[in-house]
């Protein structure tokens, strides 16, 4: 049995407690929490300096990806940035698991605790087996000839349920709507099955896709021309709203990026942002004003398009711009992203559960100099 206090505790069920005491058992389940310290059965308690929140929550992540870490130092927009990820299979087996070792090792350390993680392949299977985080993989279609659905479904149902084999939680989802044709999207909701909680669908995440859904021409226009794309996947779609229309679906969707969003078309679905691959691929962030906090959650995105996999340092950016507040921020990193993966057992310091406990220091002047050393 342990007890824990600091300069703050933030439970993100309620309002933040100076000086709280958050008592958890070995294991690091919660089992109360204290404003008063004259309240507490024990007179061992551990102090820290800083704020104790739960652990974090990396709601978008391509773990698979992690290999492809310092492939280019900059690049000149989204169909650049997709020459990068041309070169996933330009490397060894035993790289691309090492990585994707060191990426895990790094999100540990980092206080991330549950993942939202793209698949494309099994790389990240056994790892993965070894039960360091909790995971939602998103089995993720790319296909853009409505010709080969079939085929496509097809082998996303082979890593889906090998996946679920081995109990781990896996839904088939879309990449995104400029790769993905109505069609397509359809045979994504004829597979869903009870053990789906989620979808994952990268939104808006670069301009070429409003030009292409509004006016049939632009960069991406030629680029889906030239892949021989069937010309239903630039029907008229208005985002977010045409998505959960195509999907056909009561689960919840999660859209990522939503870089270019001017406003949301459904306000009661999750939206992710990860800020700092936006900028690396389009110098852009969202417009924050938009969104609702309380479905807003953050990725990481991966090591092909960030230096790091840490949560505090997407917060950082996040805090330079907008007027969230820092107990905000870390609904936004915490609770709003396991409530949307249905991590039931994260999130947020409630009775029962084990969220895993992070302390952040010297956030005095912002989340950009602060530090965070996992507890539990």
């Amino acid at each position: 049995m342990r007890f824990l206090t600091a300069d703050y505790l933030y439970t993100l069920v309620n309002e933040p407690i100076k000086n709280g005491v958050l008592q958890v058992d070995d294991s690091g389940k919660v089992i109360n929490t204290y404003s008063n310290f004259l309240d507490v059965p024990s007179n061992k308690i551990d102090c820290y300096q800083g704020i104790l929140c739960p652990g974090f929550i990396n709601a978008h992540c391509h773990l698979e990806l992690s290999h492809l870490q310092g492939s280019r130092d900059q690049v000149k927009g989204f169909l650049d940035f997709l020459s990068i990820i041309k070169d996933r299979d330009n490397f060894s087996k035993h790289k691309i698991i090492s990585a994707i070792e060191e990426s895990e090792k790094q999100m540990i350390k980092n206080g991330i605790v549950g993942v939202g993680d793209i698949c494309n392949t099994l790389d990240t299977l056994p790892q993965k087996l070894t039960g360091k985080m909790q995971y939602y993989n998103f089995i993720e279609v790319f296909e853009v000839d409505a010709n080969k659905s079939a085929e496509a479904i097809s082998s996303a149902l082979v890593i889906r349920d090998k996946f679920r084999s081995n109990d781990l939680q896996a839904t088939i989802s879309p990449h995104a709507p400029y790769s993905v044709p109505p069609s397509l999207m359809k045979a994504i909701s004829d597979v869903s099955d009870n053990l789906d909680f989620v979808f994952s669908i990268h939104n808006q995440e670069t301009k070429h896709e409003d030009i292409l859904f509004e006016h049939k021409e632009g960069e991406f226009y030629k680029w889906l021309c030239f892949l021989n794309a069937s010309s239903e996947i630039w029907k008229k779609r208005s985002s977010s709203a045409d998505i959960i229309q195509e999907l056909n679906t009561e689960k919840n969707i999660l859209f990522v990026h939503n870089t270019y969003s001017e406003k949301l078309d459904s306000i009661d679905q999750y939206y992710c942002t990860c800020p700092n691959a936006n900028l690396f691929i389009e110098q852009k962030l969202p417009d924050y004003s938009i969104f609702n906090s309380d479905y807003l959650c953050v990725g990481t995105d991966g090591l092909a398009s960030n230096n790091s996999l840490s949560i505090i340092n997407e917060l950082a950016q996040i805090q330079k711009h907008s007027d969230y507040s820092l107990e905000v921020l870390l609904k936004i990193a915490c609770r709003n992203g396991a409530i949307a993966l249905g991590f039931n057992d994260l999130g947020t310091f409630e009775i029962g559960k084990r969220p895993g406990i992070n302390l952040i220091s010297n956030y005095s002047l912002g989340l950009e100099s602060a530090s965070v050393t996992k507890i539990i």
